[in-house]
C-alpha cells in the first residue's frame, strides 16, 4: 500500500511459466496414463491481455519453459470469431498472435479453447489431458448419462458439476461449442466449471493453482476408473448432490 492506496499486484510472467512448467511435466508423467507422446496441452493467464500456452509437437513431460509461447488474448479472441477457417487459417492467425514474433515454437491448434477458458471460465490455469479411464467412457454411447451424476463425496467436492460438450472438431469448431456451453453452465450455475468434459476426445481441468489443476485431474481419472468399475454390477448409483 502506498500513500493508504492499495498497490494493484502485478503477477510476474516467468513465475507464471515456471509453474506451468512444473505442472505440466507432472500431468505428463507416463505411468499416470494422462496423455502420450505430444498429446495434451496446458495453459496459464499471465493477466488480462496475455497467456502461456503450450506448442504443437512438444511431450508434456519432458517440457521445458522453450515449449510454451506467449499469446495475446485479443489477437486470438479474433480467430474465434472470424468466419470459419481452414486449419492452415488457424495456424497462421495464431503464430500472428504471438507476443514475440521472433519465437518460432508453434502454439497447439487447441489455443482457441484455453484462450476461451481462460477468460470465460474465469481460471488461471488450464489442463487438457486424455487419460485413458476417461476416454473410454467419453467414446461409449452412454458417455453423457455415465457422467450425468456424482458417485463418492470427494469427486464433488474437489470437481463440482462437469461440464459435458457434445463432440465438435478441434480447433476453431471446438473451442466455438465450448464458448456456448459455457455461457450456458455459467447462467446455470452462476459460476464457471472446474472440469470439461470433451465427448470422444479428453478432459479439460480449470483451476487458480497448478496444484488445484493436478487434484481436479486426478480426481477425474479416479472417478472415470470407478464409474467403469459399476458397470460390472448393475451401473452407477449416483448420490445426492446438496448445493
Amino acid at each position: 500500500m502506498t500513500g493508504g492506496v492499495p498497490v494493484r499486484e502485478v503477477p510476474d510472467k516467468h513465475d507464471v511459466l515456471r509453474r506451468l512448467v512444473a505442472m505440466s511435466r507432472s500431468l505428463g508423467q507416463p505411468e499416470k496414463d494422462y496423455v502420450i507422446l505430444s498429446e495434451g496441452n496446458t495453459s496459464a493467464r499471465i493477466d488480462g491481455a496475455t497467456f502461456w500456452v503450450k506448442a504443437s509437437g512438444v511431450e508434456m513431460h519432458r517440457i521445458d519453459a522453450g515449449g510454451f509461447v506467449e499469446m495475446a488474448f485479443e489477437g486470438v479472441q479474433a480467430t474465434l470469431d472470424s468466419s470459419d477457417l481452414s486449419g492452415e487459417q488457424v495456424k497462421y492467425r495464431l503464430m500472428a498472435a504471438r507476443v514475440n514474433p521472433t519465437v518460432q515454437a508453434q502454439p497447439s491448434m487447441e489455443t482457441l479453447l484455453h484462450a476461451l477458458v481462460l477468460r470465460l471460465g474465469g481460471t488461471r490455469y488450464v489442463a487438457h489431458t486424455h487419460p485413458t479411464p476417461i476416454k473410454a467412457i467419453l467414446c461409449a454411447q452412454g458417455a453423457e448419462a455415465a457422467f450425468a451424476g456424482h458417485i463418492f463425496p470427494a469427486e464433488v467436492v474437489v470437481c463440482g458439476e462437469p461440464l459435458f460438450v457434445p463432440y465438435a472438431t478441434p480447433g476453431q469448431p471446438l473451442a466455438r461449442a465450448v464458448r456456448e456451453s459455457l455461457r450456458t453452465y455459467n447462467d446455470r450455475y452462476s459460476q464457471p466449471p472446474r472440469v470439461i468434459l470433451l465427448q470422444n476426445h479428453g478432459l479439460v481441468a480449470l483451476g487458480p493453482t497448478p496444484e488445484a489443476v493436478i487434484a481436479i485431474t486426478a480426481m477425474m481419472v479416479r472417478a472415470a476408473r470407478a464409474l467403469l468399475g459399476t458397470y460390472a454390477l448393475g451401473g452407477p448409483h449416483f448420490i445426492e448432490v446438496y448445493e
